[in-house]
């Protein structure tokens, strides 16, 4: 595995990274009948040996998946029975999880969950096909469609809210209108599945990205939201992908393989960036998802747990370093502009008035006759009449 990976033994079932101000992210990770946050070491990729906080399920039921609000203060966790509501409180060693009310308690297992970019709205998809769209944080129902799927396999919302996309375990795709719930089935073969989906994220003209499997294919499509026709595809990971993820900046896409593999993808060229074999070794990775701030990796699976991996993916530069960067270039602007000044005959670059040659005066000694030599003698003619 590469650099930096750690792991938390146990039976991990979930796991999310939950952004905080300052980069002092924290990783909220479920287990049997458990929720615990860990804080983020960004010099050492790791996580604390330790949890900050933990939260134990009096009811029975184990997290299935976990939603954390873009504000980072409250995140949404679905169980085996329904969906809790949880907040977050304190900074760094003093984290307290408080459970909060919620509508959704009793709903059953919810096999998707995500928030919208902007925080205005959550969507859910259960096991049982059940889609459920609503207002954040007033719980106003959007959209509440028993039998959109035959059960749920993804789900996404775009960088601008508008549309959020899903994916069903029977191969089909639907594109859902955030405003008024108004659904479009994506085309497909016979032979194909639409499996995973994720936006673009970069803010530069809107796609969607979605693997496809077709046989023992594995392609990654690429379509066009204003059209919703498929513009292009590409075989990459070269094996069965179980999820899939993108990064907060839209660079990179990650694919989790069904063996334990990680596959990072740069998005502006749809090329491999880095490879990352054995992850979880022979396991199926059961979520991925990027830092907010760092080229890091969080994934989980059953038997290895959870795991930050640092990405083998060039290093983006820091505010820091373009600081410098243009105190540098500040710098040699100014040793050029003198060194031309110095060297040039510019307008500006007055001659030293000591340095000039004298002008010898045209007025002569009236005795001398060396400034008339070269004259010679003067014929004067006098006109008629003389």
């Amino acid at each position: 595995m590469d650099g930096g990976d750690v792991t938390k033994e146990g039976k991990v079932t979930c796991a999310s990274w939950i952004k905080r101000p300052e980069n002092a992210h924290l990783v909220v990770i479920g287990k049997s009948s458990s929720l615990e946050i860990f804080s983020f070491d960004t010099e050492t990729t790791s996580l604390s040996a330790n949890p900050k906080a933990k939260y134990v399920f009096e009811e029975s039921g184990d997290p299935v998946r976990i939603a954390v609000h873009p504000s980072g203060d409250e995140f949404v966790c679905s169980t085996t029975t329904g969906c809790k509501l949880f907040e977050l409180y304190g900074h760094e060693d003093n984290i307290k999880l408080v459970r909060k009310e919620f509508d959704l308690e009793d709903v059953g297992p919810q096999k998707c969950m995500a928030f919208s970019v902007d925080g205005s709205k959550l969507a859910t998809g259960g096991v049982d096909g059940h889609f459920r769209l609503f207002e954040w944080p007033t719980m106003r129902i959007i959209v509440d469609e028993p039998k959109a799927h035959k059960s749920f396999r993804d789900m996404d919302f775009s960088l601008d809210s508008e549309f959020l996309a899903s994916t069903s375990t029977d191969g089909a795709a639907r594109i859902w209108n955030t405003s008024d719930g108004v659904p479009i089935t994506l085309t497909r073969n016979s032979d194909e599945n639409i499996e995973l989906c994720r936006f673009s994220k970069d803010g530069t003209k809107p796609f969607l990205f979605t693997t496809v499997q077709k046989g023992n294919k594995t392609l990654i499509a690429v379509w066009d939201i204003t059209t919703w026709k498929k513009i292009g595809h590409k075989s990459l990971l070269k094996k069965p992908a179980s999820i899939m993820s993108i990064s907060l900046d839209g660079k990179y896409l990650a694919l989790g393989s069904k063996d334990g593999d990680v596959c990072v993808v740069e998005v502006k060229k749809m090329e491999i960036s880095s490879l990352h074999k054995r992850v979880h070794l022979g396991t199926n990775i059961t979520s991925l998802e990027f830092c907010p701030s760092e080229r890091v990796a969080l994934t989980t699976s059953s038997q290895w747990g959870a795991m930050v991996t640092k990405l083998n993916v060039p290093a983006d530069w820091k505010e820091w370093q373009i600081y410098l960067l243009l105190l540098g270039l500040f710098l040699a602007s100014a040793i050029l502009f003198y060194v031309f000044f110095e060297n040039s005959d510019s307008f500006w670059n007055f001659p030293d008035p000591s340095s000039r040659p004298k002008i010898e005066t045209l007025h002569g000694d009236p005795t001398s006759d060396e400034q008339w030599s070269s004259f010679g003698p003067v014929d004067l003619i006098c006109g008629p009449g003389k």
